[in-house]
This record gives structure tokens, sequence and C-alpha cells, in this order.
């Protein structure tokens, strides 16, 4: 009764504003009482109003009572204090509306300690206290706190639940054998427990031992990418050592053809010098001789003339015309011609081993038993045809070549309504599903497209990321546009190097979990692998979020197209 006695103080004595033991109390002329600077306070900000009220029981006074100290009840405080009355509980420990309340406190209820699975009832610290002193419950079987001890009551018996029925999985109460559970294998929840608990610690090893397989895969896949950096890195140093010989070789021949070429034009202008000297030493001695004989030819005097004609020095050797005959004016545009010839060479065979080259290194793939296609033939074996839903289409897509083809337009569309269609953004996906290997190729026009595959249970309306390819784990997207690639997939952006291209090639093998994307023009050239898992079947998407007037179309292939 004691015990009892104090829990009455501490409620009685306690006020109600700083629910803390009352300081200083007064009475209020509708008979509650408050420290008093709790009641001033609270006056003070009613003030402006011009209101004051009881705090309670909400009666108001005009004008404001005067306040004075409670005498009796100030001593009675002071007296039940040093009988044991301790302050009211922190606002914290009472029970809050996500919290299990003591369902013997009365009033204000504080929160519970722990839950009696045999009493069904729910304790504070204090009210605990019984189940620790008393022998008879000390046999009770205590747990944390929970809301939902009524749930081992049998709702037609009202019984505490402690036995199990086997036959139809479910807990029963000790009267429901004989009527409902009749006949049924019927267990203490106990033995349930106990058999349930062996099977549960059979299914923790299980897992713990799946948890130190599936760490040991993690620390091969470290290692093992450890060893793919490792060899990328190689495969790099040793490529660019490769790449550095062939440009040392090239300007070594290029430095060889200048050098003879220089050599042979010092050569040919030498022997044009030799020849233009002899000439022009052959032109000063015909004008010598010419000059003599001109002279002669103006002598007057016969006998004079006859005397010096013999005497006249005979005319030297003419140069041969047949040594300064001139070939057409080619030169050297020859030896260009020949170097051209070893550039288009070249080049041919760079673009025929550069599509090898790229399948090589897309073909790395440590995960896979199987690699996929190593040319663009190989790709068209896996080749769908695949056309547009108009189902799923947004309004203002405007879809031609048998709905292959998708413009966005600033026009809505006449399309039916149907749950499928896409209401936020300008997207589209395909009529067919795709599991196993597909590959499929989008030409596209304008500013750009992402090319896309998502599965079928994509939103189609709703907050913006929940429905736009790529910002989501249903769905992932290629960026295409003029000056670059990005590649989306649950909201993270990819940077995508590559050649631009308006033509993008898709690889998909649905069960290896491979989702490729392939740069098109003059050769194949990879820009993006996806390795997942993908749960559920695949469709083609198209996104349109550039410009009005873009274009992407889903090509029909054909086997004479293969690069």
């Amino acid at each position: 009764m004691a015990q009892k006695g104090v829990q009455l103080d501490q409620e009685t004595f306690s006020c109600s504003i700083c629910l803390d033991l009352l300081k200083d109390p007064v009475t209020i002329p509708c008979g509650h009482s408050y420290c008093m600077n709790c009641i001033k306070r609270f006056w003070d900000e009613e003030a402006e109003e011009k209101i004051h009220s009881c705090p309670q029981c909400r009666q108001t006074f005009t004008p404001r009572p005067v306040l004075v100290k409670n005498t009796m009840l100030a001593a009675l405080v002071e007296e039940l204090k040093k009988t044991g009355l301790q302050a009211a509980p922190a606002d914290h420990c009472y029970a809050g509306p996500e919290d299990v309340a003591c369902d013997v406190c009365t009033g204000r209820k504080l929160k519970a300690l722990k839950s009696c699975l045999v009493c069904l009832a729910s304790y504070c610290e204090k009210h605990l206290q019984p189940h620790y002193d008393a022998a008879p419950l000390k046999k009770h079987n205590l747990v944390d706190p929970s809301k939902k001890l009524q749930e081992n009551v049998c709702s037609r018996h009202d019984e505490v639940m402690k036995m199990f029925c086997r036959t139809d999985q479910q807990c029963i109460c000790y009267l429901c054998p004989v009527d409902e559970h009749k006949g049924h294998d019927t267990v203490s929840a106990a033995a349930e427990r106990t058999e349930r608990q062996r099977e549960l610690e059979v299914s923790r090893q299980n897992i713990q031992q799946r948890i130190q397989d599936r760490q040991k895969d993690v620390k091969v896949l470290q290692q093992e990418m450890e060893a793919i950096n490792g060899s990328a890195d190689k495969a790099v140093e040793d490529s660019q050592k490769i790449f550095t010989e062939l440009i040392r070789l090239m300007e070594k021949r290029r430095s060889d053809v200048e050098r003879q070429l220089r050599s042979q034009q010092e050569t040919e202008v030498r022997r044009v010098k030799e020849l233009e000297e002899k000439l022009e030493q052959e032109i000063t001695e015909l004008k010598r001789k010419d000059a003599e004989l001109k002279q002669l030819s103006h002598t007057e005097d016969h006998s004079q003339f006859l005397h010096n004609y013999p005497s006249l020095s005979p005319l030297s050797g003419s140069t041969d015309s047949s040594a300064i005959k001139i070939r057409p004016l080619s030169y050297f545009k020859d030896v260009t011609a020949a170097v051209s010839a070893v550039r288009d060479k070249l080049q041919d065979v760079l673009t025929e081993e550069w599509t090898n080259i790229s399948l090589t290194v897309a073909e790395v793939d440590v995960l896979l038993s199987q690699p996929g296609p190593k040319t663009r033939a190989g790709f068209f074996r896996y080749s769908c045809e695949i056309t547009l839903d108009p189902n799923t289409a947004n309004t203002k897509l405007l879809l031609s070549e048998g709905n292959r083809k998708a413009t966005a337009t600033t026009q809505q569309q006449s399309y039916s309504d149907h749950p499928d269609r896409f209401t936020g953004w300008l997207q589209i996906l395909s009529r067919e599903s795709l599991t196993g290997q597909c590959y499929w190729e989008v030409e596209w026009r304008g500013t750009g497209v992402c090319v896309a595959v998502a599965y079928k249970n994509i939103s189609r309306a709703g907050k913006w990321n929940e429905c736009r390819f790529g910002l989501n784990d249903k769905s992932w997207a290629l960026d295409c546009n003029k000056n670059s690639y990005k590649f989306w997939y649950n909201e993270v952006k990819t940077p995508v190097s590559g050649p631009r291209s308006s033509r993008v090639g898709v690889y998909l093998d649905h069960s290896a979990g491979i989702l490729s994307f392939y740069s098109i023009s003059e050769t194949m050239t990879l820009l993006h692998r996806v390795q997942t898992t993908f749960t559920q079947p695949l469709y083609a998407g198209l996104l349109f979020c550039y410009t009005f007037r873009d274009s992407a179309e889903l090509c029909k292939l054909q086997q004479s197209e293969v690069i």
C-alpha cells in the first residue's frame, strides 16, 4: 500500500505544465495547482488576447487572478519528498503513439520495458518489478515490448495459444483440438518452436556458408579485377609500343623517300647544269666564229679575202640534240603516286583490321563461358524484326514506315487511350519482347535520340525519373547526339567515348545478362557494354529529349550491308 501511495503522490503533486514536482505551488480559482513561475509564464503568453485560463480545464478568469503561494501544499510536497517522493518521469519516458504503453499505468502511461507472454500485458519498469520479486511471476516469459500480444490469444476460446497444429500450420489454444482441430497432428508450441529452431539454425548455417562462399567469390572477382586491370594496362603499354614502332617505321620510310628524292634531285640538276654549261660554251664559240665570218665578208680586197678564208678555224662538233630531249613534265609525280598507293593500301589494312581489333577487345569477358559474335556478319545471325507499339507511344510521336520509325512533333496524334501509353516523356517501346540473343540497329536523324531497353512494367507516368529511360532500375539507355555519348542506368550517368555515327547497333544476350551498344559506320566500334542479370523480358525503346523533328528508325537489316 505504501508503494501505491507514493505513485499516487507522484502524479498528484506534479505540475501539468513542466511535468516536474510543484515548486512554490499556487492554486488558481478552479482548484488546479501549478508552479508559480509556470502559470505566470502561461498567462503572460495569453496576455495579448486578454484571456486567462486554466491549462487543464480551460476555465477563464477575468480579471487575472492574484497568485498566492499555497503554503499547506508546499509544506506537504516538502514532507513527502523526505518519504521518497520523486520527480515525475521525464517527458521522453511517456509512451507515444509509436511506443508500447504500460498496461498498469493510469492517466498518462509510461513506456513499457517488457511484455509478458503469460499475463499478455506490458509493464513499465516500476510495474514490472513484481515479475522479478514474486516467485510465481519469475517463471513468466518476458520479451521485448510488443503491441501484438493479443495475437497470442485464440479468437474462438479467448485462451492463450500454447499449442501448434501441424496439420493446419497454425497456433491454437488447448481447447482447439476438441473441436475444429480434432484429430489433427498437434504439439506444444514450445516443441514446435524447438523443431523450427533447429531448422532455422540449419538455414542460418546454410546462409552463413553461402555468405562465406560469396565472400570467396568476391575475393576471386577482386583478384580477377586486378588481373583485368593489370592485363589492360599491359595491353595498352604494348599497343603504345607497337604503334610507336609503326610510327617510327613510317617516319623512317618517309625520311628514306625524302633522302632518295633529294639525292635524285641533285643528280638530275647537276646533269642539266653540265649540259647547260656545254651549250653555253658552244654558243660562245659560234658567236665568235660568226663575228670572224662577218668581218671577212666585209673585206673589199678580193685577194685579201681569198688569202684569209682558208685560215679560218673549222667549227667544232655540235652537241647531240638527242641528249637534251626533254621528257613530258612529270618529273617526280610517279613517286607521289607510288606513295599514295602505299597510303591507300595501309588505310585498307587498318580499316579491315581495326574492326577485328575492336571486336577482339569487346570479346574480353571473364564471366562468360561463351563469347558473343566476332563480326557484324555474326551479329546479323541474331537480327530480329522489331516494330514500335502504338499503344505505348507518347501522343507527340508520329509513327511511319510500318511502325518502325518515330518522329517527334509538336502536334498531338489521335491515339486512343491506353494504360501502356507514356504520358510524361516522348518515349515508345517495341511491340515484341526480347529474350535470348537479339541484335538490331537504329538509324537516327536530327539532334539526338536515346536508344534504350526496358522492362514492360516500367512506369508510364508519375515522377520524372520513374518512367524516363535510364533514370530507374527498369531501363538502360544510350544517349546519342552529335557531340557525345552518355550511358544512363538508375540515374547514374557514364560518359562514353567512340566515333560519332547516326546508326547504333544493339546486341542483347538476355540469359547471359549482356547488353552492348555499337557505333556503326565504316567500322563497327563497341561503345558500351553492360553485364548484369535481367529478371524479365526486355523491350526495345526510343526516347526523344532534344528537339522536335528528331526521328529514329528500327532498321531492316540486309546481309549485303555487312561490313
